[in-house]
């Protein structure tokens, strides 16, 4: 459940299993075998309940004998664990976030010290998800992930070119740079941001067709990434940056220490030193004390960034946060999903003059899968499941899952692009 990073928790817990001996299913539609795990999930509220309603669906499975034992896991029990022992009983045994490789013992096993940093990918062969540190120094007065994973923690450099040298041998070719705040990476270990320096070596590593970076932090960002990104073509000029508003209002409520103005320069900067880049951001709406001009104000923002990719979110309270201890949610929700609804409207519309702005260009593009009548695959200002994709017909000619084709785009509609290979 949730998120790319508890998803390489996953596949790291999924390959010591497998090295045990094990036989593992990742998401099978009919669940059934000797262990379930479930992953869970604890950043919002829809992402509790539904990681709460699953454990419920399998506890209801396991009464009827159709699992053995069910373990649970994740961000969810790291920090509810006590509360789920009372709730849910029947759960086997809970794990949190750091402690899941107990699991291998538990099971009479031990953890095989030649495949620690190896996974059991479960994202197409042809990419995988690359975490390069834990936790987050940020205090933003919305967000409960410091409270569930500590303090921001970054792996070294070195172990990262091995985990990537790696997953070029299994068939990786796009890596995906992962983190709660890729930006903050190296300064708890060198005192420094040391991503354009990780960036740099990754990108020479022999094999690595693209690497995408995803969620940065426009506060003290490090420009030199930029130059990085011109420096290797390899290095998608793509980046997925949360800004999640930008009344000055709403942000310093938030604690994001950074202003409209500073927001605005850094969006300008950013297009001005890479000219091709493509931005997705996120943004929230409904925060407590959010007033119309507020949100009007974000509405105006939206229109003068263009971003290429948007998502948003109404406000929903999280114990023990800043604003959950500090603030009333005072917003009505059904003036917050109004307001959702408007800024997405918004979006869909700019979405739409930049694929249409791209029709006519040809584009290096990899084939993700085929689906019904189409060949689907994703340029480098795509993200896998969450960005717009290329579709291109099958009567083309037969092209390979995982493999690079130039596309000529022909068409476009909403958020996706059609096109056939040159």
């Amino acid at each position: 459940m949730g998120c790319s990073k508890n998803l390489v928790d996953s596949e790291l817990l999924m390959r010591q299993l497998e090295a045990n001996g094990f036989t593992c299913l990742h998401d099978p539609d009919d669940i059934e075998g000797e262990y379930v795990v479930v992953n869970t999930c604890g950043f919002i509220s829809d992402a509790k309940e539904e990681s709460i309603n699953m454990i419920l669906e399998l506890t209801e499975a396991k009464a009827e004998g159709r699992i053995g034992k069910l373990f649970v896991m994740g961000c969810l029990s790291q920090r509810f664990k006590d509360e789920l022992e009372r709730e849910i009983p029947e759960v086997d045994k809970y794990y949190g976030k750091f402690d899941y490789q107990q699991l291998v013992a538990d099971l009479g096993h031990a953890i095989v010290p030649s495949c620690v940093g190896q996974r059991h990918i479960t994202t197409p062969s042809h990419y995988a998800f690359v975490k390069i540190s834990e936790g987050c120094d940020r205090d933003c007065a919305y967000c409960a992930i410091p409270l569930i994973t500590g303090k921001h923690k970054s792996r070294s450099i070195e172990d990262i070119e091995k985990e990537v040298r790696w997953l070029v041998t299994q068939g990786v070719k796009e890596f995906q740079l992962i983190a709660q705040e890729l930006t903050y990476y190296g300064v708890d270990i060198a005192g420094r941001r040391l991503l354009p320096e990780l960036v740099d070596r990754l990108a020479v590593i022999e094999g690595v067709e693209w690497i995408r970076l995803h969620y940065a932090y426009p506060n003290q960002f490090p420009m030199e990434l930029l130059d990085v990104m011109n420096r290797h073509d390899n290095v998608c000029k793509y980046l997925d940056i949360a800004l999640q508003h930008v009344s000055d209002n709403v942000l310093s409520r938030m604690r994001r220490h950074v202003t409209k103005e500073e927001t605005m320069r850094f969006i300008s900067d950013l297009r001005q030193r890479v000219p091709d880049i493509n931005l997705r951001t996120t943004l929230m709406v409904g925060f407590p004390g959010e007033t119309e001009e507020d949100f009007r104000e974000l509405l105006d923002f939206v229109k003068w960034a263009r971003f290429e990719r948007l998502g948003a979110f109404a406000y929903s309270e999280e114990e023990g946060t800043w604003s959950e201890i500090h603030y009333e949610d005072d917003i009505d929700e059904n003036i917050k999903q109004n307001r959702l609804g408007q800024l997405m409207a918004l979006q869909q519309d700019i979405s739409a003059e930049v694929q249409a702005a791209k029709i006519g260009k040809t584009m290096k593009t990899i084939i993700d899968r085929q689906e019904g009548d189409y060949y689907v695959g994703r340029t480098q200002y795509s993200s896998p499941d969450v960005d717009p994709e290329v579709l291109i017909p099958v009567g083309d000619g037969i092209l390979k899952i995982g493999h690079f084709y130039d596309v000529h785009m022909t068409d476009s509609d909403d958020f996706d692009l059609f096109g056939s290979v040159i």
